[in-house]
């Protein structure tokens, strides 16, 4: 029977693991990962939303696997115990000039299969009281969970299964050699029948390390999250979306409670200077060498010049945060908010400077490299899981 060698120990990562044993019973499969621990980076940093499939583009990837992904996460949670709920979430518009974004979003998210509807001003009134809207849609199939357990409870499957997670060892390249495939790491070289290469942040690097043109770069993107006082979080009682900017993949600035009761507002998105940069003063000078010698770093910033320096002003100035939540939610005050914590985003940028917006997925022989998984990843985690399995183990020897 062949082994099953998985890098990265991530909510994706970790799931594959879980898809590849319960495809294959008694395969023996090996987790490596980085850090000290499962889940440091962005399963650990992320708002906790578990995603209905709205925004996507109808065919693609992210809309199919959202939709199966997010109820199969809602039964897992329900299966091992974790805290989930499913309050539903509201996408507004708070100008007329929106509305036709709002009717745009309805029309996808029914060809999606997601359970859209429109709201009346007085029901959005009854929902959430202190937002000041012109329109709105419910998004009833919307939940919210800690993915931190949910990725210890992954992990703790693999290990029952007989898997194996082995943190601290880095893995610097993988070689195809015909009938096995060999994991080269910072402990030594592991033989395999099957890879699976989710390492999320350093992805593309990692594909180039093996030999592979990705033909995209991973450039980080930190979102920062800031959150309501508890005395004033009444404020918010659910899960508040504006209507996004349908030329970028970021959903803008919004409102969610979380599983734990906090408020948060947020996230913004600016280049980090690292690729695991959680604030300004985290700087890798190879990180920040290859973004900025990278060709498509810089057609990127010329395309959305004006929305970069926006979002760094709203990093650098709470004011600018809160003047942006204020278009939904008018009695906020910058006293009502202090700064909270922050995530990275891995997106993958082509080298004519364009966002990949949906899931990129690289074969090379028994190795299959994960080089883009952005959001909704944590809520599809299983469902990505289940394919990434079946792809690996369709055509074995």
């Amino acid at each position: 029977m062949g082994s099953a060698v998985v890098v990265g120990g991530g909510i994706v990562g970790l799931a594959v693991a879980r898809s590849l044993q319960r495809l294959d019973p008694g395969t023996p499969v090996v987790v490596l990962e980085k850090e000290s621990s499962v889940a440091a980076h962005q399963t650990g940093h992320n708002s906790g939303v578990i995603h209905s499939g709205l925004y996507y583009k109808p065919g693609s990837l992210k809309a199919r696997l959202a939709v199966a992904g997010g109820a199969a996460l809602r039964e897992y949670c329900e299966e091992k115990g974790i805290p989930v709920d499913v309050p539903g979430k509201l996408v507004v518009a708070t100008t007329e000039a929106e509305l036709p974004q709002l009717d745009r979003l309805f029309g996808i998210g029914r060809e999606n299969g997601v359970p859209v509807r429109r709201l009346t001003l007085g029901e959005v009134a009854e929902r959430e009281p202190h937002l000041r809207v012109k329109g709105a849609l419910a998004v009833d199939s919307t939940g919210r969970v800690d993915f931190k357990p949910v990725a210890a409870a992954l992990a703790d499957d693999v290990r029952a299964a007989g898997g194996e997670i082995r943190t601290g060892v880095t893995v610097t390249s993988i070689e195809n050699a015909g009938s096995v495939v060999r994991v080269h790491t910072t402990e030594g070289v592991i033989e395999a029948e099957r890879v699976a290469a989710c390492a999320g942040l350093h992805s593309d690097r990692l594909a180039r390390a093996s030999g592979l043109e990705p033909g995209v770069r991973i450039l980080p993107f930190r979102g920062e999250f800031s959150e309501i006082v508890p005395e004033r979080d009444y404020l918010v009682k659910g899960l508040v979306y504006p209507v996004p900017d349908p030329d970028l993949p970021f959903l803008g600035v919004h409102l969610t409670r979380g599983i734990d009761g906090t408020v948060h507002i947020g996230p913004n998105a600016v280049p980090a200077l690292a690729r695991e940069g959680y604030s300004w003063r985290k700087i890798v000078a190879r990180d920040l060498w290859e973004s900025l010698a990278y060709r498509g770093s810089w057609r990127l910033a010329r395309r959305y010049a004006k929305t970069g320096a926006k979002e760094i002003m709203r990093s650098l100035t709470g004011r600018a945060l809160v003047r942006e939540a204020q278009r939904m939610l008018p009695e906020l005050q910058v006293s009502d908010v202090r700064r909270s914590g922050a995530g990275v985003r891995a997106q993958a940028v082509t080298r004519e400077g364009k966002l990949v917006d949906d899931f990129l997925f690289l074969r090379d022989g028994r190795t299959l490299h994960v080089l883009n998984a952005p959001s909704p990843a944590a809520t599809a985690c299983l469902v990505i899981g289940d394919r990434i399995a079946e792809e690996l183990s369709a055509d074995r020897a």
